[in-house]
Protein backbone atom coordinates (compact mmCIF):
# COMPACT_ATOMS: atom_id res chain seq x y z
CA UNK A 1 0.00 0.00 0.00
CA UNK A 2 1.65 3.47 -0.60
CA UNK A 3 -1.11 5.83 0.91
CA UNK A 4 -0.19 8.97 3.02
CA UNK A 5 -2.49 10.76 5.21
CA UNK A 6 -3.01 13.15 2.14
CA UNK A 7 -1.74 13.66 -1.24
CA UNK A 8 1.50 15.85 0.16
CA UNK A 9 1.85 12.66 2.20
CA UNK A 10 1.40 9.81 -0.14
CA UNK A 11 4.19 12.65 -2.52
CA UNK A 12 6.84 12.12 0.40
CA UNK A 13 5.87 8.52 0.37
CA UNK A 14 7.30 8.92 -3.15
CA UNK A 15 10.20 10.83 -2.64
CA UNK A 16 11.19 8.70 -0.02
CA UNK A 17 14.45 7.67 -1.83
CA UNK A 18 15.50 11.44 -2.39
CA UNK A 19 14.24 12.86 0.61
CA UNK A 20 17.84 14.08 1.77
CA UNK A 21 18.06 16.34 -1.61
CA UNK A 22 14.39 17.51 -1.65
CA UNK A 23 15.88 19.00 1.79
CA UNK A 24 19.02 20.22 0.82
CA UNK A 25 17.09 21.89 -2.47
CA UNK A 26 15.01 23.42 -0.42
CA UNK A 27 17.49 24.53 1.93
CA UNK A 28 19.80 25.94 -1.08
CA UNK A 29 16.63 27.87 -1.79
CA UNK A 30 16.21 29.47 1.23
CA UNK A 31 20.08 30.16 0.89
CA UNK A 32 19.50 31.75 -2.43
CA UNK A 33 16.86 34.15 -1.11
CA UNK A 34 18.45 35.12 1.68
CA UNK A 35 21.28 35.80 -0.25
CA UNK A 36 19.59 37.98 -2.73
CA UNK A 37 18.74 40.38 -0.10
CA UNK A 38 21.56 41.75 0.40
CA UNK A 39 22.13 43.44 -3.21
CA UNK A 40 19.37 45.46 -1.22
CA UNK A 41 21.12 46.19 1.96
CA UNK A 42 24.29 46.74 0.03
CA UNK A 43 22.02 49.51 -2.48
CA UNK A 44 20.89 51.43 0.99
CA UNK A 45 24.60 52.14 1.96
CA UNK A 46 25.42 53.11 -0.89
CA UNK A 47 22.47 55.56 -1.31
CA UNK A 48 23.29 56.53 2.03
CA UNK A 49 26.33 57.42 1.13
CA UNK A 50 25.47 59.17 -1.63
CA UNK A 51 23.14 61.07 0.31
CA UNK A 52 25.59 61.61 2.57
CA UNK A 53 28.06 63.41 0.64
CA UNK A 54 30.73 62.08 -1.60
CA UNK A 55 31.39 58.83 -0.57
CA UNK A 56 34.52 57.35 -0.55
CA UNK A 57 35.96 55.08 -2.75
CA UNK A 58 37.26 51.86 -0.73
CA UNK A 59 33.20 51.86 1.39
CA UNK A 60 31.61 52.28 -2.58
CA UNK A 61 33.85 49.48 -4.15
CA UNK A 62 33.36 47.14 -0.81
CA UNK A 63 29.45 47.78 -0.66
CA UNK A 64 29.63 47.17 -4.36
CA UNK A 65 31.19 43.74 -3.76
CA UNK A 66 28.60 43.06 -1.40
CA UNK A 67 26.04 43.55 -3.39
CA UNK A 68 27.94 41.49 -6.45
CA UNK A 69 28.67 38.96 -4.11
CA UNK A 70 25.52 38.69 -2.68
CA UNK A 71 23.97 38.13 -6.62
CA UNK A 72 26.49 35.45 -7.35
CA UNK A 73 25.68 33.70 -4.14
CA UNK A 74 22.11 33.95 -4.87
CA UNK A 75 22.51 32.42 -8.95
CA UNK A 76 25.25 29.58 -7.21
CA UNK A 77 22.32 28.49 -4.49
CA UNK A 78 19.51 28.78 -6.81
CA UNK A 79 21.76 26.75 -9.70
CA UNK A 80 22.27 24.28 -6.57
CA UNK A 81 18.69 23.80 -5.51
CA UNK A 82 17.36 23.52 -8.96
CA UNK A 83 19.80 21.02 -10.22
CA UNK A 84 18.94 18.96 -7.13
CA UNK A 85 15.40 19.82 -7.05
CA UNK A 86 15.11 18.32 -10.91
CA UNK A 87 16.85 15.11 -10.08
CA UNK A 88 14.73 14.32 -7.19
CA UNK A 89 11.56 15.26 -9.58
CA UNK A 90 12.80 12.72 -11.76
CA UNK A 91 13.59 10.26 -9.48
CA UNK A 92 9.92 10.40 -8.43
CA UNK A 93 8.44 10.31 -11.73
CA UNK A 94 10.77 7.12 -12.17
CA UNK A 95 9.09 5.66 -8.81
CA UNK A 96 6.00 6.67 -9.72
CA UNK A 97 6.14 4.65 -13.05
CA UNK A 98 7.88 1.78 -11.77
CA UNK A 99 5.56 1.39 -8.89
CA UNK A 100 2.61 1.48 -11.43
CA UNK A 101 3.76 -0.76 -13.88
CA UNK A 102 4.53 -3.55 -10.78
CA UNK A 103 1.06 -2.89 -9.39
CA UNK A 104 -0.75 -3.73 -12.73
CA UNK A 105 1.59 -6.30 -13.15
CA UNK A 106 0.34 -7.84 -9.59
CA UNK A 107 -3.34 -6.86 -10.35
CA UNK A 108 -6.02 -8.92 -11.16
CA UNK A 109 -6.20 -8.55 -15.17
CA UNK A 110 -10.11 -7.70 -14.48
CA UNK A 111 -9.44 -4.58 -12.84
CA UNK A 112 -7.19 -3.63 -15.24
CA UNK A 113 -9.47 -4.08 -18.28
CA UNK A 114 -12.29 -2.37 -16.64
CA UNK A 115 -9.95 0.89 -17.22
CA UNK A 116 -9.79 2.23 -20.88
CA UNK A 117 -6.21 2.85 -22.25
CA UNK A 118 -6.39 6.73 -22.43
CA UNK A 119 -6.49 6.74 -19.10
CA UNK A 120 -3.94 4.85 -18.02
CA UNK A 121 -2.01 6.50 -20.81
CA UNK A 122 -2.71 10.19 -19.95
CA UNK A 123 -2.00 8.75 -16.01
CA UNK A 124 1.47 7.34 -16.74
CA UNK A 125 2.89 8.85 -19.30
CA UNK A 126 0.88 12.64 -19.67
CA UNK A 127 -0.07 13.65 -16.13
CA UNK A 128 3.15 11.81 -14.56
CA UNK A 129 5.19 14.01 -16.92
CA UNK A 130 3.06 16.86 -16.31
CA UNK A 131 3.92 17.19 -12.30
CA UNK A 132 8.22 17.29 -13.10
CA UNK A 133 8.11 21.28 -13.86
CA UNK A 134 5.94 22.09 -10.64
CA UNK A 135 7.63 19.22 -8.82
CA UNK A 136 11.24 20.74 -9.53
CA UNK A 137 9.82 24.39 -9.02
CA UNK A 138 7.33 24.37 -6.26
CA UNK A 139 8.62 22.74 -2.72
CA UNK A 140 12.09 24.61 -2.84
CA UNK A 141 10.50 27.85 -4.49
CA UNK A 142 7.40 28.08 -2.72
CA UNK A 143 9.10 27.94 0.76
CA UNK A 144 11.75 30.44 -0.60
CA UNK A 145 9.62 32.66 -2.62
CA UNK A 146 7.44 32.62 1.06
CA UNK A 147 10.91 33.36 3.21
CA UNK A 148 11.31 36.41 0.90
CA UNK A 149 8.35 38.34 1.97
CA UNK A 150 8.48 37.70 5.55
CA UNK A 151 12.12 38.55 5.46
CA UNK A 152 11.61 41.85 3.42
CA UNK A 153 8.33 42.75 5.68
CA UNK A 154 10.82 42.22 8.84
CA UNK A 155 13.46 44.47 7.08
CA UNK A 156 10.45 47.10 6.58
CA UNK A 157 9.37 47.01 9.80
CA UNK A 158 12.67 47.45 11.53
CA UNK A 159 13.06 50.89 9.60
CA UNK A 160 9.45 51.49 10.05
CA UNK A 161 6.35 49.89 11.47
CA UNK A 162 4.49 52.23 9.29
CA UNK A 163 5.91 51.68 6.38
CA UNK A 164 5.79 47.57 6.64
CA UNK A 165 2.03 48.17 6.90
CA UNK A 166 1.74 50.12 3.60
CA UNK A 167 3.48 47.51 1.96
CA UNK A 168 1.28 45.13 2.58
CA UNK A 169 -2.31 47.15 2.14
CA UNK A 170 -2.77 45.72 -1.63
CA UNK A 171 -2.40 42.04 -0.32
CA UNK A 172 -6.28 41.47 1.05
CA UNK A 173 -8.11 43.04 -1.54
CA UNK A 174 -5.65 41.35 -4.28
CA UNK A 175 -6.16 38.15 -1.85
CA UNK A 176 -10.51 38.58 -1.62
CA UNK A 177 -10.38 38.84 -5.38
CA UNK A 178 -8.43 36.09 -5.75
CA UNK A 179 -10.40 33.85 -3.62
CA UNK A 180 -13.63 34.60 -5.54
CA UNK A 181 -11.78 33.48 -8.73
CA UNK A 182 -10.88 30.41 -7.35
CA UNK A 183 -13.99 29.30 -5.66
CA UNK A 184 -15.08 26.29 -6.83
CA UNK A 185 -11.72 25.53 -8.45
CA UNK A 186 -11.88 21.83 -7.24
CA UNK A 187 -14.91 21.06 -8.79
CA UNK A 188 -13.91 22.43 -12.17
CA UNK A 189 -10.41 20.85 -11.47
CA UNK A 190 -11.96 17.09 -11.21
CA UNK A 191 -14.24 18.31 -14.54
CA UNK A 192 -11.32 18.98 -16.41
CA UNK A 193 -9.76 16.08 -15.39
CA UNK A 194 -12.55 13.96 -16.34
CA UNK A 195 -12.95 15.94 -19.64
CA UNK A 196 -8.89 15.26 -20.18
CA UNK A 197 -9.80 11.78 -19.48
CA UNK A 198 -12.44 11.25 -21.97
CA UNK A 199 -10.35 13.29 -25.01
CA UNK A 200 -7.71 10.74 -24.57
CA UNK A 201 -8.98 7.58 -24.39
CA UNK A 202 -10.78 8.91 -27.58
CA UNK A 203 -7.70 9.93 -29.73
CA UNK A 204 -5.90 6.72 -28.54
CA UNK A 205 -9.34 4.90 -29.97
CA UNK A 206 -8.70 6.72 -32.88
CA UNK A 207 -5.61 5.78 -33.47
CA UNK A 208 -5.52 2.53 -32.94
CA UNK A 209 -8.81 1.69 -34.92
CA UNK A 210 -7.72 3.76 -37.99
CA UNK A 211 -7.00 0.83 -39.99
CA UNK A 212 -10.67 -0.96 -39.31
CA UNK A 213 -11.48 2.89 -39.32
CA UNK A 214 -10.49 2.89 -43.19
CA UNK A 215 -11.81 -0.32 -44.00
CA UNK A 216 -15.08 -0.03 -43.06
CA UNK A 217 -15.10 3.71 -44.41
CA UNK A 218 -15.70 4.85 -41.11
CA UNK A 219 -13.34 7.75 -41.49
CA UNK A 220 -16.16 10.67 -41.70
CA UNK A 221 -18.23 9.09 -38.59
CA UNK A 222 -14.70 8.26 -36.08
CA UNK A 223 -13.53 11.35 -37.36
CA UNK A 224 -16.60 13.25 -36.04
CA UNK A 225 -16.39 11.64 -32.65
CA UNK A 226 -12.64 12.52 -32.57
CA UNK A 227 -13.61 15.75 -33.52
CA UNK A 228 -16.39 16.58 -31.41
CA UNK A 229 -14.60 15.26 -28.32
CA UNK A 230 -11.66 17.56 -28.99
CA UNK A 231 -13.95 20.79 -29.18
CA UNK A 232 -15.82 19.79 -26.04
CA UNK A 233 -12.31 19.59 -24.40
CA UNK A 234 -11.56 22.76 -26.02
CA UNK A 235 -14.83 24.56 -25.24
CA UNK A 236 -15.01 23.34 -21.48
CA UNK A 237 -11.60 24.87 -20.76
CA UNK A 238 -12.12 28.13 -22.27
CA UNK A 239 -15.53 28.26 -20.72
CA UNK A 240 -13.26 27.84 -17.30
CA UNK A 241 -11.01 30.47 -18.64
CA UNK A 242 -13.59 32.90 -19.29
CA UNK A 243 -15.06 32.72 -15.99
CA UNK A 244 -12.14 33.79 -14.30
CA UNK A 245 -9.69 35.62 -16.34
CA UNK A 246 -11.41 39.07 -15.20
CA UNK A 247 -11.22 38.44 -11.52
CA UNK A 248 -7.59 36.91 -11.55
CA UNK A 249 -6.11 39.82 -13.78
CA UNK A 250 -7.44 42.11 -11.45
CA UNK A 251 -6.07 40.53 -8.75
CA UNK A 252 -2.80 40.65 -9.97
CA UNK A 253 -2.64 43.93 -11.62
CA UNK A 254 -3.73 45.47 -8.02
CA UNK A 255 -1.29 42.98 -5.85
CA UNK A 256 1.94 44.76 -7.52
CA UNK A 257 0.61 48.65 -6.91
CA UNK A 258 1.90 48.73 -3.59
CA UNK A 259 3.76 52.00 -4.38
CA UNK A 260 0.49 53.62 -4.84
CA UNK A 261 0.35 53.30 -0.70
CA UNK A 262 3.75 53.18 0.20
CA UNK A 263 4.95 56.56 -1.78
CA UNK A 264 2.20 58.49 0.08
CA UNK A 265 2.72 57.47 3.18
CA UNK A 266 6.71 57.51 2.42
CA UNK A 267 6.69 61.14 1.72
CA UNK A 268 4.76 62.22 4.66
CA UNK A 269 6.84 60.17 6.95
CA UNK A 270 9.73 61.87 5.64
CA UNK A 271 8.17 65.35 5.90
CA UNK A 272 7.68 64.45 9.22
CA UNK A 273 10.82 63.61 9.70
CA UNK A 274 10.30 60.21 10.39
CA UNK A 275 12.55 58.49 7.60
CA UNK A 276 15.81 59.81 6.02
CA UNK A 277 15.76 59.74 2.05
CA UNK A 278 17.89 56.89 2.26
CA UNK A 279 15.31 54.80 4.64
CA UNK A 280 12.42 56.03 2.21
CA UNK A 281 14.29 54.92 -1.01
CA UNK A 282 15.25 51.61 1.19
CA UNK A 283 10.93 51.43 1.32
CA UNK A 284 10.30 51.88 -2.15
CA UNK A 285 12.68 49.38 -3.43
CA UNK A 286 11.78 46.77 -0.74
CA UNK A 287 7.98 46.97 -1.19
CA UNK A 288 8.05 46.35 -4.96
CA UNK A 289 10.23 43.28 -4.18
CA UNK A 290 7.28 41.54 -2.11
CA UNK A 291 5.40 41.82 -5.06
CA UNK A 292 7.25 39.37 -7.55
CA UNK A 293 7.51 35.71 -5.24
CA UNK A 294 3.43 36.52 -4.23
CA UNK A 295 2.72 37.03 -7.72
CA UNK A 296 3.92 33.22 -8.01
CA UNK A 297 1.70 31.83 -5.83
CA UNK A 298 -1.33 32.17 -8.00
CA UNK A 299 0.72 29.65 -10.55
CA UNK A 300 1.52 27.58 -7.86
CA UNK A 301 -1.60 27.07 -6.47
CA UNK A 302 -2.69 25.60 -9.86
CA UNK A 303 0.73 23.63 -9.84
CA UNK A 304 0.08 21.88 -6.75
CA UNK A 305 -3.46 20.87 -7.54
CA UNK A 306 -1.70 19.09 -10.79
CA UNK A 307 -0.03 17.50 -8.31
CA UNK A 308 -2.61 16.74 -6.22
CA UNK A 309 -4.47 14.74 -8.85
CA UNK A 310 -1.95 12.81 -10.68
CA UNK A 311 -0.88 11.68 -7.01
CA UNK A 312 -4.08 10.78 -6.11
CA UNK A 313 -4.56 8.68 -9.33
CA UNK A 314 -1.58 7.24 -9.36
CA UNK A 315 -2.41 5.85 -6.05
CA UNK A 316 -5.65 4.75 -6.72
CA UNK A 317 -3.74 2.54 -9.45
CA UNK A 318 -0.80 1.85 -6.77
CA UNK A 319 -3.59 0.37 -4.37
CA UNK A 320 -5.67 -1.92 -6.49
CA UNK A 321 -6.49 -5.17 -5.12
CA UNK A 322 -3.85 -7.48 -5.48
CA UNK A 323 -4.11 -11.12 -6.37
CA UNK A 324 -3.04 -13.01 -2.92
CA UNK A 325 0.54 -14.44 -3.84
CA UNK A 326 2.41 -16.97 -1.52
CA UNK A 327 5.88 -16.92 -1.63
CA UNK A 328 7.05 -20.88 -0.82
CA UNK A 329 7.17 -23.27 -3.62
CA UNK A 330 4.64 -25.41 -3.82
CA UNK A 331 5.14 -29.43 -4.42
CA UNK A 332 3.36 -30.23 -7.35
CA UNK A 333 2.74 -33.74 -7.78
CA UNK A 334 1.70 -33.72 -11.53
CA UNK A 335 0.14 -31.45 -14.26
CA UNK A 336 -3.43 -32.42 -14.10
CA UNK A 337 -5.66 -29.66 -13.73
CA UNK A 338 -8.99 -30.02 -12.04
CA UNK A 339 -11.82 -27.20 -11.84
CA UNK A 340 -14.24 -27.79 -8.89
CA UNK A 341 -17.48 -26.47 -8.49
CA UNK A 342 -15.93 -23.28 -9.97
CA UNK A 343 -18.10 -20.05 -10.65
CA UNK A 344 -16.64 -16.61 -11.68
CA UNK A 345 -18.26 -12.81 -12.27
CA UNK A 346 -16.45 -10.45 -12.96
CA UNK A 347 -17.35 -8.07 -10.00
CA UNK A 348 -19.81 -8.10 -7.38
CA UNK A 349 -22.81 -6.55 -9.27
CA UNK A 350 -22.05 -8.42 -12.03
CA UNK A 351 -24.13 -11.56 -13.06
CA UNK A 352 -22.02 -15.45 -13.01
CA UNK A 353 -20.70 -15.92 -16.55
CA UNK A 354 -19.79 -19.84 -14.92
CA UNK A 355 -21.86 -21.86 -12.83
CA UNK A 356 -20.42 -24.22 -10.81
CA UNK A 357 -18.18 -25.75 -13.79
CA UNK A 358 -16.52 -29.42 -12.81
CA UNK A 359 -13.90 -30.37 -15.66
CA UNK A 360 -10.93 -32.49 -15.05
CA UNK A 361 -7.96 -32.24 -17.89
CA UNK A 362 -5.72 -35.24 -17.06
CA UNK A 363 -1.64 -35.17 -17.73
CA UNK A 364 -0.32 -35.80 -21.30
CA UNK A 365 -3.93 -35.25 -22.42
CA UNK A 366 -5.88 -33.22 -25.32
CA UNK A 367 -8.42 -31.25 -24.14
CA UNK A 368 -11.00 -28.79 -26.44
CA UNK A 369 -13.56 -26.14 -25.41
CA UNK A 370 -15.74 -25.20 -28.15
CA UNK A 371 -19.47 -23.27 -27.98
CA UNK A 372 -20.93 -20.39 -28.65
CA UNK A 373 -19.21 -16.78 -28.34
CA UNK A 374 -19.74 -15.57 -24.75
CA UNK A 375 -19.80 -19.20 -22.76
CA UNK A 376 -17.39 -18.36 -20.97
CA UNK A 377 -14.19 -20.46 -22.68
CA UNK A 378 -11.74 -17.49 -22.51
CA UNK A 379 -12.75 -17.17 -18.74
CA UNK A 380 -12.41 -21.03 -18.13
CA UNK A 381 -8.78 -20.50 -19.42
CA UNK A 382 -7.60 -17.57 -17.88
CA UNK A 383 -9.24 -18.66 -14.72
CA UNK A 384 -6.48 -21.65 -14.68
CA UNK A 385 -3.86 -18.97 -15.24
CA UNK A 386 -4.87 -17.13 -12.55
CA UNK A 387 -5.62 -14.29 -14.44
CA UNK A 388 -8.42 -13.66 -11.72
CA UNK A 389 -9.56 -15.50 -8.76
CA UNK A 390 -12.77 -17.84 -8.51
CA UNK A 391 -15.73 -16.59 -7.13
CA UNK A 392 -16.55 -19.68 -5.77
CA UNK A 393 -15.22 -23.33 -5.77
CA UNK A 394 -11.87 -24.40 -6.77
CA UNK A 395 -8.99 -24.81 -9.73
CA UNK A 396 -6.30 -27.53 -8.97
CA UNK A 397 -3.05 -28.18 -10.46
CA UNK A 398 -0.97 -31.75 -9.65
CA UNK A 399 -3.90 -31.70 -6.24
CA UNK A 400 -2.79 -27.87 -5.28
CA UNK A 401 -5.10 -25.17 -5.71
CA UNK A 402 -3.70 -22.62 -8.04
CA UNK A 403 -4.45 -20.45 -4.92
CA UNK A 404 -1.62 -21.84 -3.11
CA UNK A 405 0.67 -21.91 -5.81
CA UNK A 406 3.15 -19.04 -5.75
CA UNK A 407 2.22 -16.86 -9.25
CA UNK A 408 5.97 -16.50 -10.56
CA UNK A 409 5.65 -20.99 -10.40
CA UNK A 410 2.38 -20.79 -11.89
CA UNK A 411 3.61 -18.69 -14.94
CA UNK A 412 6.47 -21.58 -15.13
CA UNK A 413 3.64 -24.30 -15.18
CA UNK A 414 1.63 -22.46 -17.94
CA UNK A 415 2.21 -21.61 -21.83
CA UNK A 416 -0.80 -19.29 -23.08
CA UNK A 417 -0.98 -18.78 -26.41
CA UNK A 418 -4.12 -16.55 -28.08
CA UNK A 419 -5.38 -15.21 -31.31
CA UNK A 420 -3.90 -11.63 -30.62
CA UNK A 421 -0.37 -12.12 -30.24
CA UNK A 422 1.93 -9.41 -28.82
CA UNK A 423 5.45 -8.48 -29.76
CA UNK A 424 7.55 -6.18 -28.70
CA UNK A 425 9.33 -3.37 -30.67
CA UNK A 426 12.63 -5.16 -30.13
CA UNK A 427 14.49 -8.21 -32.55
CA UNK A 428 12.35 -11.44 -33.37
CA UNK A 429 15.23 -13.01 -31.65
CA UNK A 430 14.51 -11.33 -28.31
CA UNK A 431 11.10 -11.36 -28.78
CA UNK A 432 11.15 -15.16 -28.60
CA UNK A 433 13.70 -15.65 -25.94
CA UNK A 434 11.13 -14.18 -23.99
CA UNK A 435 10.04 -17.40 -23.36
CA UNK A 436 13.49 -18.22 -21.14
CA UNK A 437 15.25 -15.38 -20.92
CA UNK A 438 18.45 -17.50 -20.05
CA UNK A 439 17.89 -19.16 -23.67
CA UNK A 440 21.09 -19.08 -25.94
CA UNK A 441 21.11 -18.19 -29.40
CA UNK A 442 21.03 -21.77 -30.52
CA UNK A 443 18.15 -22.99 -28.43
CA UNK A 444 16.24 -19.54 -29.66
CA UNK A 445 17.42 -21.16 -33.03
CA UNK A 446 15.64 -24.46 -32.59
CA UNK A 447 12.58 -23.36 -30.87
CA UNK A 448 12.16 -20.71 -34.07
CA UNK A 449 12.71 -24.40 -36.27
CA UNK A 450 9.94 -26.18 -34.30
CA UNK A 451 7.45 -23.87 -34.54
CA UNK A 452 8.05 -23.14 -37.99
CA UNK A 453 9.38 -19.88 -38.34
CA UNK A 454 12.86 -20.03 -39.25
CA UNK A 455 11.93 -20.07 -43.41
CA UNK A 456 10.05 -16.83 -43.10
CA UNK A 457 12.37 -14.73 -40.70
CA UNK A 458 15.88 -16.13 -42.92
CA UNK A 459 13.97 -14.68 -45.75
CA UNK A 460 14.17 -11.19 -44.06
CA UNK A 461 16.85 -8.59 -44.39
CA UNK A 462 18.43 -8.74 -41.25
CA UNK A 463 17.02 -12.63 -39.99
CA UNK A 464 16.79 -13.08 -36.65
CA UNK A 465 18.05 -9.18 -35.49
CA UNK A 466 15.03 -8.29 -37.55
CA UNK A 467 12.69 -5.72 -35.77
CA UNK A 468 9.29 -7.03 -34.88
CA UNK A 469 8.22 -3.05 -35.30
CA UNK A 470 5.48 -1.48 -32.68
CA UNK A 471 3.44 -4.55 -31.40
CA UNK A 472 4.72 -6.52 -34.27
CA UNK A 473 3.00 -4.38 -36.95
CA UNK A 474 6.12 -5.61 -39.59
CA UNK A 475 4.88 -9.60 -39.64
CA UNK A 476 1.77 -11.13 -40.47
CA UNK A 477 -1.06 -12.51 -38.35
CA UNK A 478 0.16 -15.75 -38.90
CA UNK A 479 4.12 -14.88 -38.36
CA UNK A 480 3.19 -13.43 -35.48
CA UNK A 481 1.07 -16.80 -34.10
CA UNK A 482 4.01 -18.40 -35.34
CA UNK A 483 6.71 -16.45 -32.88
CA UNK A 484 4.17 -16.41 -30.20
CA UNK A 485 4.06 -20.49 -30.60
CA UNK A 486 8.23 -20.68 -30.69
CA UNK A 487 8.18 -18.50 -27.56
CA UNK A 488 6.18 -20.99 -25.18
CA UNK A 489 8.18 -24.05 -27.15
CA UNK A 490 11.08 -22.32 -25.68
CA UNK A 491 9.45 -21.71 -22.31
CA UNK A 492 8.75 -25.72 -22.31
CA UNK A 493 5.98 -25.44 -19.53
CA UNK A 494 4.06 -28.63 -18.83
CA UNK A 495 0.74 -27.33 -19.11
CA UNK A 496 -0.30 -25.24 -22.46
CA UNK A 497 -3.34 -23.54 -22.88
CA UNK A 498 -4.27 -22.27 -26.77
CA UNK A 499 -7.01 -19.94 -27.37
CA UNK A 500 -8.31 -19.56 -30.57
CA UNK A 501 -4.43 -19.55 -32.11
CA UNK A 502 -5.75 -20.54 -35.23
CA UNK A 503 -8.45 -17.98 -35.42
CA UNK A 504 -7.23 -15.90 -37.42
CA UNK A 505 -5.04 -17.58 -39.83
CA UNK A 506 -5.50 -17.59 -43.80
CA UNK A 507 -5.33 -21.60 -45.20
CA UNK A 508 -1.28 -21.67 -46.62
CA UNK A 509 -0.65 -20.45 -42.35
CA UNK A 510 -2.78 -23.03 -41.11
CA UNK A 511 -1.02 -25.50 -41.91
CA UNK A 512 2.36 -24.31 -40.84
CA UNK A 513 0.84 -23.60 -37.63
CA UNK A 514 -0.84 -26.74 -36.92
CA UNK A 515 2.58 -28.20 -37.21
CA UNK A 516 4.25 -25.89 -34.67
CA UNK A 517 1.18 -26.31 -32.48
CA UNK A 518 2.03 -30.08 -32.51
CA UNK A 519 5.47 -29.56 -31.67
CA UNK A 520 4.59 -27.44 -28.89
CA UNK A 521 2.13 -29.41 -27.43
CA UNK A 522 3.94 -33.18 -27.91
CA UNK A 523 3.73 -34.52 -23.96
CA UNK A 524 2.17 -31.54 -22.49
CA UNK A 525 -1.29 -31.21 -20.95
CA UNK A 526 -3.15 -29.32 -23.41
CA UNK A 527 -6.41 -27.15 -23.45
CA UNK A 528 -7.67 -25.56 -26.87
CA UNK A 529 -10.09 -23.54 -27.06
CA UNK A 530 -11.34 -23.25 -31.25
CA UNK A 531 -14.55 -22.53 -33.35
CA UNK A 532 -12.84 -24.50 -35.94
CA UNK A 533 -13.91 -28.06 -34.67
CA UNK A 534 -11.59 -29.42 -37.31
CA UNK A 535 -9.03 -28.86 -35.52
CA UNK A 536 -9.68 -30.65 -32.35
CA UNK A 537 -12.04 -33.40 -33.38
CA UNK A 538 -8.75 -35.52 -32.56
CA UNK A 539 -8.61 -34.15 -28.90
CA UNK A 540 -9.10 -36.91 -25.85
CA UNK A 541 -12.13 -35.07 -24.18
CA UNK A 542 -14.18 -32.10 -25.88
CA UNK A 543 -15.86 -29.76 -23.29
CA UNK A 544 -18.88 -28.25 -24.83
CA UNK A 545 -19.93 -24.45 -23.45
CA UNK A 546 -22.74 -22.93 -22.81
CA UNK A 547 -23.69 -19.49 -21.13
CA UNK A 548 -21.54 -20.88 -18.42
CA UNK A 549 -22.57 -24.35 -18.07
CA UNK A 550 -21.33 -27.47 -19.36
CA UNK A 551 -23.95 -29.17 -21.48
CA UNK A 552 -21.47 -32.23 -22.32
CA UNK A 553 -18.26 -33.96 -22.35
CA UNK A 554 -17.32 -36.42 -25.10
CA UNK A 555 -15.14 -37.17 -27.91
CA UNK A 556 -15.96 -36.32 -31.27
CA UNK A 557 -18.03 -39.26 -32.25
CA UNK A 558 -19.88 -39.21 -29.09
CA UNK A 559 -20.87 -36.05 -29.17
CA UNK A 560 -22.12 -35.95 -32.56
CA UNK A 561 -24.58 -38.61 -31.42
CA UNK A 562 -25.28 -37.32 -28.02
CA UNK A 563 -25.08 -33.82 -28.01
CA UNK A 564 -27.47 -31.92 -30.74
CA UNK A 565 -25.44 -28.20 -30.13
CA UNK A 566 -22.24 -29.89 -31.10
CA UNK A 567 -23.97 -31.23 -33.78
CA UNK A 568 -25.65 -28.08 -34.99
CA UNK A 569 -21.58 -26.44 -34.61
CA UNK A 570 -20.27 -29.36 -36.63
CA UNK A 571 -22.34 -29.02 -39.73
CA UNK A 572 -22.28 -25.03 -39.48
CA UNK A 573 -18.58 -25.72 -39.57
CA UNK A 574 -18.64 -28.01 -42.80
CA UNK A 575 -21.21 -26.59 -44.61
CA UNK A 576 -18.86 -23.27 -44.28
CA UNK A 577 -15.68 -25.48 -45.44
CA UNK A 578 -17.91 -26.33 -48.06
CA UNK A 579 -18.66 -23.33 -49.14
CA UNK A 580 -14.81 -21.94 -48.72
CA UNK A 581 -13.51 -24.77 -50.54
CA UNK A 582 -15.96 -24.17 -53.66
CA UNK A 583 -15.66 -20.37 -53.78
CA UNK A 584 -11.98 -20.89 -53.79
CA UNK A 585 -12.57 -23.48 -56.55
CA UNK A 586 -14.30 -20.76 -58.76
CA UNK A 587 -11.58 -17.96 -58.26
CA UNK A 588 -8.94 -20.64 -59.49
CA UNK A 589 -11.09 -21.23 -62.87
CA UNK A 590 -11.93 -17.26 -62.78
CA UNK A 591 -8.02 -17.29 -62.78
CA UNK A 592 -7.50 -19.88 -65.72
CA UNK A 593 -10.09 -18.19 -68.10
Amino acid sequence: MVRGNNWIGTLFIFAARCKGKMLLSVICAIISVAAGIVPYFGVYKIISMFIEGVPAIGPLLFWSAVCLTGYLLKLLFHGISTSLSHISAYTILEAIRLKIADKLMKAPLGSVLNETAGKFKNTIVDRVEAIEVPLAHVIPEMISHLLLPIGVFIYLWVIDWRMALAALVTMPVAGVLLAVGLKGFNKRYEAYMKASNHVNSVIVEYVEGIEVIKTFNQSAISYEKFAKAVSSFKNFTMAWFESTWALMNLSLSILPSTLLWTLPVGTALYLKGALTPSELTMCLILSMGIVGPLTKFAVFVNDAKAMEYVVNDADKLLNLPELPNTQTRAQITGYDVELKDVSFSYGAESADVLHGVNLRLPQGSFSALVGPSGGGKTTVARLIARFWDVTDGSISIGGRDVRQIPLSQLAELISYVTQDNFLFNCSLKENIRLGKPSATDEEVFEAAKAARCAEFILRLENGYDTSAGEAGKRLSGGEKQRIAIARAILKNAPIVILDEATAFTDPENEEQIQKSITALTRGKTLLVIAHRLSTIKNAGQIIVLKKGHVVRVGTHSQLLEECPLYRDMWQAHIGAKIWSAADGKRKETKGHV
